[in-house]
């Protein structure tokens, strides 16, 4: 067998498959089959080994630091260094990456009450739970101030118990808070605190070996331990128990294991291991399904990382696992107890298969029986309670003078089958010791009944006899047997039938057996899943212990039930003659309880006691047992008269002691006489024959035959009858359907008939109504005729109105459109006036500026040519009196500008005067009344033909002026030398200045007039605009009124 190696990547897809249950072709980044050089002895241990490494380009190992198993067994939970969680489907071969935490995990739990969830403690000392479907962080619980270590969770899932080198704390984890939390001084440390399993206590180890149990609910101290042995002294590091809470081992930096037992709190074992094991660093119970929690190996994973199992109770080695080359670093079982999950100290993940690891761990322990001898308190001391183990010689410890010491050998043993330790046969039980231990218990144990009932009934196991016989299937006999037994179960149902019709395929007389079911439920419910023992048990008790059952069939075995009704006479005479008197036979006192083997009257224990006894002994035990059971309830027997009451009393359980039973068959069987006992008539006890099972026909054949010709028989002529009655119903089915189809059809004509009558008379209503609703149509007509002539009368006349409303719009749009154009030609005309005024105006100002600007030039060229002249002719004259002169007439000049500025500016505002009192006329004609509009008109031609005049008196003034300044200047231009003295000159000038302020004046005035006057003619412009807004809205109301007044009368009328 070859090992797995599984190589996963962080960043591949999340959930792979990393089991092959056959070697084939994978893909590296799922799975790649390796070649393994550990000897095959180790190799075949091994399920999976799985190795985590990173995607980088450089790839490395990733290590696994912590790892759990959830309540099934069949999970388990793993995570790194890196912390990336995983989850290992082992039964459906899967993995899946769950979380990725960022940060190392230092613990983790799997076994919540939600299945789906977990706990992870982290580096940064908080624990938080995640749900391993949706991937969702559930809660974050924060507390500690240093690294957890440890997490235990209650059996019922609801509260978790974290533990770190200071502190442990106690958690709600439905509500995810904190309960309660322990302090402790810095000097004392705690080692661990943990839940006891299947129970409400919780353990606390110390650092000094302190070992304290505490009520969950209340938290009070329960009880503590006493103190180790000074002898055998050690620092406690690592702790264990069993699954039913009795025993707690625990280990240290030493080679000794301490066990206390809890019950009694006292340490009742210490066992050495072998030398080269100086330190513990791990301990761990092996689960076992059939040892009731008493867990009895026990896993030491010792500081050279090999685990090694130790059966407690033999101190025997059973194996190891690991090695000094690949050691493991820590090591989990899962609670099922199939598989151990190893860390190994190269970071990769080792999962082991128990059942292959060796059959001692599976088998019970060899002694059934010890002898356990009180002794004196003096002598309970610890030497002996130490045992050494060694691998193959004895080490005995010290002999104390008081007592005896026993030294166990731990030997290795790796060698045997691999089989369940419901297929072993131990060769060391001996017949009579089990009944001598079954008279001094009564019973024998509950965890070893099955294989001693195994033992002492010597069954084959013929796997291929049975399946040969289930491979025929259900007998025909069994097909229908839900409907007469209903049980509730599926499973056993099944079951049943399976056993029942391998029992029928065996013999021919079990198909025809009625009360076989009743015989075989007890066995088929306590076998229910091992089907080969469960159908060997229930032949082994039908060829042993039902012998002559069938002699008389198919009526009860008269001749077993004499033999009881003879014992029976012999020891109770006043019962039997009871029965009798009552006419009640041994067919209704015997026989059910045989029948049903007293699984009606016994309970499940009270039944398997008496079946430990049944088949610890000769057959004739049971018979002796239905006599025992009459005689031990002689009295209430007795009190009975009628046949319903003895009916009831043999099919239901009664107040009865088994064990007073059980001693008074042992009396019975000692006590009865030879003649009439019945193990004269019954042979002795005979196993099953191995490899095919025997030929059973002890019972009469011809009858079973002529039983199963007429039962096959009948069944034929059932299935004709069943045919023939099909045949019939078939016919009377059609017949029936034929009656249902003419009932059908003559329903149907019946009611097409009805029908056809109530449509003819919903024809005649129809046509009534049609009638009268002719008769109302033409009277609407002949109203709808005369509402429509006058309604077209008031058309008429309205679109007579209209027209003639259109025709007043009409000419009323036609008046306004005239007076529109009217006033449109008047403002034109106006417009046209006031241009041509305009420019005329501007014609004259140009012409007058040309003038003027000649004359300027004129001046200027005349002035130049004086100035040039005067300039040569004295320029010889003296410098000083030339510009004195100049001087003299710039100044003089300066005033004479002054005074024409002076008068200029109160002519300015004289005018301005003027036009203010003028505008105010304006506005005060302005808002007169319209009759005067003419007559401020006609003032206002006037006086614009006035200014007009005054204008034209202006011009013709100015004109004349600048003409005789021109032939001024132009005769001075033709006569320069004819200068005149200075003083005229001055005159001249002073003449000539005023001339010219009383042009500028002139012009001034022109100027503002022209100003007024423009001012003037907007304003009016504004006014008649207004005017004739008015005018515009008088006439609309004045129209709408009238028509108000026409209107009025008209609809008066109507």
């Amino acid at each position: 067998m070859q090992q797995l190696v599984k190589h996963f990547h962080t960043q591949a897809c999340p959930t792979e498959t990393f089991l092959s249950k056959s070697p084939g072709p994978c893909k590296e980044a799922q799975a790649r089959l390796l070649n393994d050089e550990r000897p095959r002895g180790q190799r075949h241990r091994i399920i999976v080994n799985i190795i985590h490494s990173s995607s980088d380009y450089l790839p490395k190992v990733l290590r696994f630091l912590n790892m759990a198993f959830d309540s099934s067994g069949d999970c388990l939970i793993a995570g790194d260094h890196q912390g990336n969680i995983y989850v290992f489907d082992l039964y459906g071969n899967r993995f899946n990456l769950v979380q990725r935490t960022a940060q190392a995990c230092t613990a983790l739990a799997f076994n919540l009450r939600r299945k789906s969830e977990f706990l992870v403690a982290l580096a940064d000392y908080s624990i938080k739970c995640f749900d391993s479907v949706t991937k969702e962080l559930v809660s974050w619980m924060r507390g500690h101030e240093s690294s957890v270590f440890s997490i235990s969770v209650h059996a019922s899932g609801r509260y978790a118990i974290t533990t770190s080198s200071d502190t442990a704390q106690l958690w709600d984890l439905d509500t995810f808070q904190r309960k309660r939390k322990l302090n402790i001084l810095q000097s004392v440390g705690i080692q661990k605190v943990f839940f006891l399993p299947l129970s409400n206590t919780i353990v606390s180890c110390f650092k000094d070996n302190s070992v304290f149990a505490w009520e969950c609910d209340t938290l009070s101290c329960k009880y503590q331990l006493p103190a180790p042995p000074e002898s055998s002294s050690v620092l406690y590091k690592v702790f264990a128990v069993t699954r039913d809470g009795r025993i707690l081992a625990a280990g240290g930096k030493s080679n000794h294991l301490h066990l206390w037992c809890l019950e009694a709190k006292q340490l009742f074992r210490i066992i050495q291991m072998p030398t080269k094991v100086r330190a513990i660093r791990h301990l761990e119970f092996l689960p076992d399904s059939f040892d009731a929690g008493s867990n009895q190996v026990l896993g030491v994973l010792s500081q050279d990382g090999i685990m090694r199992f130790v059966n407690i109770q033999t101190c025997k080695l059973l194996v190891e696992i690991g090695s000094l080359d690949e050691g493991i670093s820590s090591s989990v079982i899962s609670p099922h107890g199939r598989y151990i999950a190893s860390i190994m100290e190269n970071g990769s993940l080792n999962i082991y298969s128990v059942q292959a690891l060796t059959q001692e761990i599976n088998k019970p322990p060899p002694p059934l029986v010890k002898v356990i001898e009180d002794l004196p308190k003096s002598k309970l001391n610890s030497g002996g309670l130490k045992m050494k183990v060694t691998s193959g010689r004895v080490q005995r410890p010290a002999k104390s003078r008081e007592n005896k010491i026993q030294a166990r050998i731990l030997k290795q043993d790796l060698t045997g089958n691999f089989e369940n330790k419901e297929n072993e046969v131990s060769d060391g039980l001996n017949k009579k010791r089990l009944q001598i231990l079954l008279k001094g218990y009564g019973e024998y144990p509950t965890k070893y009944r099955m294989f001693i009932w195994r033992s002492l009934l010597q069954l084959p196991e013929n796997h291929t006899a049975f399946s040969s016989l289930v491979d025929k299937g259900v007998h025909v006999a069994f097909l229908n047997l839900q409907k007469k037994y209903p049980i509730k179960s599926r499973k056993l149902l099944r079951v049943l039938q399976r056993t029942l019709s391998a029992l029928a395929h065996w013999s021919a007389i079990f198909s025809d057996t009625p009360y076989l079911p009743l015989l075989a439920f007890p066995f088929v419910k306590l076998f229910q899943n091992n089907q080969l023992i469960c159908f060997e048990v229930v032949a082994t008790l039908i060829i042993n212990w039902c012998q002559h059952w069938f002699e008389y069939f198919p009526n009860p075995p008269i001749n077993i039930l004499s033999m009881i009704e003879n014992v029976l006479a012999f020891h109770d005479k006043e019962l039997l003659q009871h029965f009798i008197d009552h006419d009640i036979t041994s067919q209704l006192y015997a026989w059910p309880l045989l029948e049903t083997v007293f699984s009606e009257v016994l309970t499940r224990e009270e039944w398997l006691k008496l079946f430990d006894n049944v088949f610890s002994n000769h057959p004739s035990f049971l018979l002796m047992t239905v006599v025992a059971y009459n005689t031990c309830s002689r009295a209430p027997l007795l009190n009975c008269s009628l046949r319903d009451d003895f009916e009831y009393f043999f099919h239901h359980r009664n107040n009865l002691d088994i064990s007073v039973v059980i001693r008074e068959v042992y009396h019975l069987m000692d006590t009865t006489p030879t003649d009439i006992h019945p193990n004269g008539k019954l042979d002795a006890f005979v196993a099953l024959t191995k490899g095919q099972y025997p030929v059973f026909n002890q019972y009469p054949k011809f009858i079973v035959d002529y039983q199963t010709q007429e039962r096959e028989r009948i069944r034929n002529d059932e299935l004709d009858f069943l045919r023939e009655r099909q045949m019939v119903e078939d016919m009377q089915a059609e017949v029936d359907q034929q009656r249902v189809e003419d009932e059908a059809w003559y329903q149907k004509q019946e009611l097409l008939r009805k029908a056809e009558e109530t449509r003819r008379e919903m024809l005649l209503q129809e046509e009534e109504k049609m009638v009268q609703q002719r008769q109302r149509l033409a009277s609407v007509k002949r109203e709808l005729r005369a509402k429509e002539m006058h309604l077209q009368d008031a058309t008429r006349r309205r679109f007579l109105k209209l027209q003639q409303d259109q025709r007043e719009m009409e000419l009323r749009r036609l008046n306004d459109e005239i007076e529109r154009k009217n006033l449109i030609r008047n403002q034109e005309a106006v417009a046209k006036e006031m241009r041509e005024d305009a420019d005329t105006y501007r014609r004259k100002v140009d012409l007058e500026e040309h003038m003027f600007h000649k004359l300027i030039e004129a001046g200027q060229t005349q002035n130049q040519k004086t100035q040039k002249l005067i300039e040569e002719n004295l320029a010889e004259a003296e410098q000083a009196c030339l510009n004195a002169d100049w001087r003299i007439q710039a100044l003089h000049k300066q005033r004479c500008d002054d005074l024409q500025r002076n008068a200029c500016y109160r002519e300015v505002a004289k005018l301005l005067r003027e036009n203010r009192r003028k505008e105010t006329e304006v506005l005060n004609a302005m808002v007169g009344e319209g009759a005067k509009k003419w007559e401020e008109a006609k003032e206002k031609d006037f006086h614009l033909k006035s200014e007009k005049k005054a204008s034209a008196l202006s011009d013709a003034s100015r004109k004349w002026f600048l003409e005789k300044e021109l032939d001024d200047a132009l005769e001075h231009a033709e006569h320069p030398y004819n200068t005149v003295p200075r003083c005229q000159s001055g005159q001249a000038a002073s003449s000539y200045v005023p001339r010219t302020s009383q042009l500028k004046d002139s012009s001034e005035v022109d100027s503002s007039t022209h100003i007024s006057l423009n001012q003037r003619r907007v304003q009016w412009d504004t006014m008649e605009q207004d005017l004739m807004e008015r005018v515009r809205n008088l006439r609309q109301r004045l129209t709408a009124q009238a028509r108000n007044r026409r209107r009025t009368p008209h609809l008066l009328a109507t």
